[in-house]
């Protein structure tokens, strides 16, 4: 059996050197921090901080399953003002790590808490989150009951000022059937149909009550506008009613992008909103597109 060097020898064979022992202070108060530097750095910068931080997060719902464990992709930063250099950015990963601690679900409620937390923290006058993840609920095929799990991926935006309080923004992507009105009425027999990929981001009242589970409101908003719902099991019975359910609901882009947003319109706790469909046209190769966004002004 052949022999080798000891593991020191061979690194040493493939390149490694010893350490230096340098000349800069080895504790973290003898440290030069840059980025305390305060001179005129010419702009202020409403958001600074980090992005694409995945994160395991603990999420509730009205539907099952009622609680589970997803991971989500953080955004965290907060403003700078142009007279300081930087922001101690160990910092917001260490208050990220602080919220999962805590074990709080994932929440407009428990992310302002965290917004306010990141401020106070950075010593800065605002801070924000931007955060998406997988949602999974249980869904039951419409007549054999037949269960399975879905996702959609939730959306949610929280921005915090000392001064002005919050602005929370509440996202819901989901896929959907769609079945086409012009094939259904010029055709002899059928119509062609596809699956409508539909996205709604929607602006909240600060002061107004909103519903305890906001991602399934928004959810059942977008299904129950389309053609048809999406099911993880379809047995024959099943596959019967959701091809007849589309046909009985034909619907362009345009019409499913309006119907959603009249219906996000009529909530009360709902600022702004903003709706796009897409739906992966069956004989086309291009795909069919729609958007709406409004604002009320109260």
């Amino acid at each position: 059996m052949r022999s080798f060097p000891s593991k020191e020898e061979r690194h040493q064979l493939f390149g490694s050197v010893p350490p230096s022992l340098g000349t800069k202070p080895l504790q973290k108060e003898d440290m030069t921090d840059i980025q305390k530097t305060e001179r005129d750095f010419y702009f202020h910068l409403e958001q600074v901080g980090i992005c694409r931080m995945s994160y395991p997060v603990h999420i509730v719902s009205k539907m099952a399953p009622q609680s589970q464990t997803t991971t989500a992709e953080f955004t965290l930063s907060t403003s700078l003002p142009a007279h300081q250099k930087g922001i101690h950015m160990s910092r917001l990963t260490e208050q990220l790590h602080s919220f999962y601690e805590s074990s709080k679900p994932l929440d407009v409620n428990s992310l302002k808490e965290l917004t306010a937390a990141l401020a106070r923290r950075m010593n800065q006058p605002s801070a924000s989150v931007q955060v998406a993840f997988p949602w999974y609920m249980e869904k039951q095929s419409p007549v054999t009951g037949q269960s399975g799990l879905m996702h959609a991926t939730i959306k949610y935006d929280v921005h915090f000022h000392e001064k002005d309080g919050w602005t929370c923004h509440v996202g819901c992507d989901t896929q959907v059937t769609t079945l086409c009105p012009c094939s259904k009425e010029i055709s002899e027999y059928g119509a062609h149909n596809q699956r409508g990929s539909v996205s709604i981001l929607v602006g909240l009242f600060e002061q107004a009550s909103h519903p305890d589970d906001i991602k399934a409101v928004l959810l059942h908003i977008i299904e129950s506008n389309a053609s048809a719902p999406l099911y993880p099991v379809l047995k024959r019975p099943d596959e019967k009613k959701v091809t007849e359910e589309a046909y009985e609901n034909p619907r362009f882009v345009e019409d499913i992008t309006r119907l959603i947003a009249i219906e996000l319109y009529e909530q009360p706790w709902i600022k702004g909103i903003q709706v796009e469909c897409r739906n992966e046209e069956s004989i086309h190769q291009h795909d069919a597109y729609a958007k709406c966004s409004y604002e009320k002004n109260l």
